[in-house]
């Protein structure tokens, strides 16, 4: 609001605060972040302020104010539009803490947070700054570093905060909800966090590519992981936790059936082949995934270097059984180009290349390279040893690939 120079300077008793625009935050949270309060005296520079720190927070988009005074004193108001853009926290190591907790010492210092925050603005900042005051208090080291992890789609999926420059241990690791005949599976494929630096993101990771992975291989296509939940056993220089892996196995499912669609260079009886999966035994979609990537090796022979399949289940839960079928995208088909080599003699290079049987123009065959290498010693009379680095170019709009051989003597 306006005003002149002399009134600029005028303090008023401020009696009444009101927040207009809000749908998530309390004029209360408000009020408190703008460090104005009922009572105090106040003016055009430290309403300007207050402006100035909500808006920093980036918690808003829009934020004006304007006041009404008599001889009584002053009537603030708030006009705002909230940002609703806001991206989670992650606290990946402050395992002396729960969440629950960690929630409340900060909205203790800052009012505005709830557990998310926006892209832009000071907010981050002062959370890093607000936790390390709080691990001060408790005596634990170290130094609050916070990054945005990104989700596939580039966008930022959450902020995560750690304490760095103090070690917080993997010792040993639980797995509550699961069976006996798991156990065992579990804890080899979680064995080598044991000793590693412990962060929630880390564990997560773990949890998708590690462990749910035992479950996938049994059938329990359905099993999940909780949030791991990590225990201080030991705290010092060094901070040990154990590590709890929450799981629910869900239903064991069998395979019932198995049908190929999309699929023209080859039949389906020859896809099949490369299915270890049968009807009526457990759905292990592991060792499925497993299959569909030499089903892409074997395209690769025949030219369609970029063909895949994806497995699309439908699952009888009652029945606890799942059928498959597997979509294949073929793609186009790729064709030799030239071949090179370099790092030998002339004369044997050119022997090579009228033994090299993959001509130009043929189908490109991407197991070839190796078939080859594997009499090529022999056939063309090499002194000394070498290493061979082979070397594909793509060429995406001819549907050429060049082929370059790098001979390189081993010292």
């Amino acid at each position: 609001m306006a005003q002149t120079a002399h009134k600029a300077q005028i303090s008023y008793k401020l009696l009444s605060i009101h927040v207009k625009g809000l749908e998530h935050f309390t004029e209360n949270q408000v009020i408190e972040a703008s460090g104005l309060r009922l009572g105090q005296f106040a003016g055009e520079e430290e309403f300007k302020e207050a402006a100035r720190k909500l808006g920093e927070t980036g918690l808003f988009t829009q934020l004006n104010y304007s006041y009404k005074y008599s001889t009584d004193g002053c009537n603030l108001e708030l006009q705002v539009a909230e940002n609703d853009k806001l991206i989670p926290v992650v606290f990946d190591n402050f395992v002396w803490f729960s969440d629950q907790e960690l929630v409340g010492l900060l909205r203790a210092r800052v009012p505005l947070f709830e557990g998310q925050v926006p892209s832009g603005g000071n907010l981050t900042d002062q959370i890093a700054d607000v936790l390390g005051s709080i691990l001060d208090q408790r005596k634990i080291a170290g130094r609050v570093q916070y990054m945005a992890s990104s989700s596939r789609d580039d966008e930022i999926a959450a902020y995560d905060y750690k304490l760095i420059m103090h070690p917080v241990v993997v010792r040993n690791m639980d797995f509550p909800g699961a069976a006996a005949e798991e156990i065992t599976a579990l804890l080899a494929a979680a064995k080598p966090l044991s000793g590693q630096d412990y962060l929630r993101t880390k564990m997560r990771i773990q949890e998708q590519f590690n462990l749910l992975p035992v479950y996938h291989a049994r059938g329990y296509l359905k099993a999940q992981f909780d949030e791991a939940q990590a225990k201080v056993a030991e705290d010092g220089a060094q901070t040990l936790v154990d590590v709890s892996f929450p799981v629910k196995s869900g239903e064991k499912y069998q395979l019932t059936d198995i049908q190929f669609g999309g699929n023209s260079v080859f039949p389906a009886e020859k896809l099949r082949e490369l299915i270890h999966l049968k009807s009526g035994e457990t759905a292990n979609s592991v060792q499925l995934e497993d299959d569909l990537q030499q089903l892409h090796k074997l395209y690769g022979t025949k030219g369609y270097l970029f063909a895949h399949a994806e497995a699309v289940p439908t699952m009888d839960d009652a029945a606890a059984t799942v059928r498959y079928q597997i979509n294949v995208i073929e793609n186009e088909m790729y064709r030799m180009g030239e071949l090179s080599i370099d790092g030998v003699p002339t004369e044997n290079a050119n022997k090579m290349i009228a033994q090299w049987q993959m001509k130009k123009g043929d189908p490109y065959d991407n197991s070839y390279p190796q078939r080859f290498f594997s009499i090529m010693y022999r056939d063309f009379g090499l002194r000394g040893s070498y290493d061979v680095v082979p070397k594909e170019a793509i060429d995406r709009q001819q549907k050429t690939v060049n082929m370059a051989l790098h001979f390189v003597p081993r010292g």
